[in-house]
């Protein structure tokens, strides 16, 4: 199959000027915030600074550790990171344009309520759901399209909100290491496979943000725990969240949020961009997925068959699960109003039951007590109204990002 190249001529200047997609060009910045470029960051209010850990045996341990590689980013702007310590080849990581922080992670969130955002974001506006413990919060992706990182706290858990546009890879993680170290996380402007590779405030350390680890560094080989969140439309966030918390563009950086500048990029035969490794043929390289890990079984469920058929009762690793398809979300990239839906993805035994879903109109309905269940997960009427099925962690990715990552991922098709 011969993908479209050309795309890439068109959209290379729009993306020169986005987030993480840009040509190889250290020191350049574009419009991107020049101070938040060189400054240093502002101290936090927990510092807390992590204690050298035993490297792992896979790591590259070298006195040279650039010795015989034409490297593609400027380790000058790292002067603190330890490089003599990484875990990948030096070659597969390249500068995406940005200096370090050129493209600026969000801090100091302000969130503002349902009301205040209904004025500005549309019904079928793509948003990230995290929800802790009952505090809900929506990041909008026209805001972190720009921006990439958010450090929040919610419900008292410090957080990071990640998304990296050229992998449509939309991940929340724990910022608290299990040895109580406590991170928050700048872009490097670097991209390994296409992918956003953040950095730590705290001891420079480079994290690859589709695998959560970190792989250059003093903290090489450390693994960042994954936590769910879907995306939902606008319309169904508030729906569900009226008294939610919204991201607000007040960030302290000059953006034109809802100005698309990826439009067209999720046309589903194009290339990737500032990509370079192998493409699995059995999906085109931006066709979505419902990506899931459980017990080292990787799965991806790809959005054209969810569609249609709107929800998948499998079995992954011995454990029952569910994953459901909703129309009513636009794409991210592009100022149109393609419907590319949203999902969730559960376990799908509750108490001592195993439930079977079928899809309905208004939602999805269970077999064993008739309940009816929305795209959270949460019965909304019958016999368990109000209960939840528990999330699991699960990623709409493109095809080629998690395939590059994940390349042992069994494909689910009808009939399986």
């Amino acid at each position: 199959m011969i993908w479209n190249r050309p795309f890439l001529i068109i959209a290379g200047f729009s993306l020169f000027l986005a987030a993480c997609a840009t040509t190889v060009a250290p020191g350049l910045v574009s419009d991107m915030d020049t101070q938040s470029a060189t400054s240093e960051p502002k101290p936090q209010a927990t510092d807390l600074i992590p204690t050298a850990t035993d490297q792992p045996e896979e790591s590259l341990v070298d006195k040279d550790p650039f010795a015989g590689i034409r490297i593609r980013f400027n380790p000058s702007y790292w002067p603190d990171t330890d490089f003599s310590i990484h875990s990948v080849d030096y070659g597969e990581i390249m500068s995406g344009g940005p200096p370090p922080d050129g493209i600026p992670a969000i801090d100091d969130p302000s969130f503002e309520s349902i009301s205040e955002a209904d004025e500005w974001l549309g019904e079928d506006w793509p948003v990230m759901l995290f929800e802790l413990n009952g505090d809900a919060r929506a990041y909008p992706l026209a805001i972190l399209i720009h921006h990439e990182i958010v450090n929040d706290v919610v419900d008292g858990s410090p957080v990071a909100l990640t998304f990296c546009p050229l992998c449509n890879a939309t991940i929340a993680f724990n910022r608290t290491l299990p040895d109580g170290t406590l991170l928050d996380f700048g872009t490097t402007g670097n991209l390994r496979n296409s992918d956003l590779i953040m950095y730590d405030r705290q001891t420079k350390s480079w994290w690859q943000q589709f695998t959560g680890e970190a792989i250059v560094g003093e903290l090489t080989g450390t693994q960042l725990e994954f936590l769910p969140s879907q995306i939902v439309a606008w319309s169904d966030f508030k729906g569900l969240y009226p008294d939610g918390k919204v991201l607000s563009r007040d960030t302290g950086h000059n953006r034109s949020y809802g100005r698309n500048p990826y439009s067209g990029y999720d046309s589903i035969n194009n290339y990737p961009f500032l990509y370079e490794g192998g493409l699995d043929g059995r999906l085109p390289p931006v066709e979505r997925v419902v990506a899931i890990q459980l017990e080292e079984i990787d799965v991806a469920y790809p959005f054209t068959a969810l569609s249609e058929i709107r929800v998948v009762n499998d079995e992954v690793a011995g454990l029952p699960l569910v994953v459901f398809w909703k129309g009513g979300t636009r794409t991210t990239f592009g100022n149109s109003d393609r419907d590319v839906g949203s999902t969730g993805a559960f376990l799908r035994k509750f108490g001592d039951q195993v439930l079977t879903f079928q899809a309905e109109e208004d939602g999805f309905r269970d077999d064993q007590t008739g309940s009816l269940w929305n795209i959270i997960g949460e019965a909304i009427d019958g016999p368990l109204t109000g209960q939840r099925l528990e999330s699991i962690v699960a990623g709409e990715h493109f095809w080629f990002a998690w395939a590059v990552f994940r390349p042992d991922t069994i494909v689910w098709s009808p009939g399986e």
